[in-house]
């Protein structure tokens, strides 16, 4: 009787309260397993950081070395361009007329040739023709040079292009505010005005 008693408690279905010991009983090692696991991860994640940020900090001094350098190279560029530059700017200023003037030459031989045969001749037509030439010749090697000598018969009188010496009473109505005379003939050196025609207006 006792021994059939004692079969019947151990073959009794456990409570719930003991079901759920054994549970937790058999999850326990996991997670222990689980929470030894996570500082293991933490603490890796801790190392590759600083080596990260160590990397991070090399690509960037080297970055700044590399725009450094190219700083400097810009900076000695611009110096040679400027020294450059200069140079070429103090050279323009003292020969920039050197291409007027080898064209001039020719005319200054001509003047001189003629100054010879004045002293040597007495034909007065001959010397004025000889020196009407040359002054043709002296306009046409300023025209290719740029130089254009103003109009000035007849045209309204012009503040931009002429300066006037004198004002008289027009002849014609037509003639006020009008050049009637010009003193001193003005140029233009590719359109720019290098001298201002100084004249007689008419009012």
């Amino acid at each position: 009787m006792t021994e059939k008693k004692k079969t019947t408690e151990h073959n009794e279905p456990l409570k719930d309260s003991e079901k759920e010991n054994k549970i937790n009983a058999e999850n326990a090692p996991a997670e222990n397993a689980a929470q030894s696991e996570e500082p293991e991860e933490e603490k890796d994640s801790q190392e590759e950081s600083p080596a990260s940020d160590a990397e991070k900090l090399a690509a960037a001094q080297e970055e700044i070395l590399q725009l450094k350098d190219k700083y400097l190279r810009s900076v000695a560029e611009f110096d040679n361009y400027r020294k450059r530059t200069l140079k070429e700017k103090t050279e323009l200023i003292l020969n920039g007329g050197e291409k007027v003037l080898v064209a001039l030459l020719p005319i200054l031989d001509d003047l001189e040739r003629a100054q010879e045969n004045m002293e040597k001749s007495s034909d007065l037509d001959t010397l004025k023709e000889g020196v009407n030439l040359i002054i043709d010749k002296l306009n046409k090697t300023l025209a290719t040079q740029g130089l254009k000598q103003m109009e000035t018969a007849n045209e309204v009188f012009d503040t931009d292009f002429h300066e006037a010496v004198a004002m008289i009473p027009a002849p014609k109505e037509e003639d006020k505010n009008k050049i009637i005379d010009c003193i001193q003939k003005g140029y233009l050196l590719n359109e720019k005005v290098i001298r201002h025609a100084k004249v007689v207006v008419g009012q």
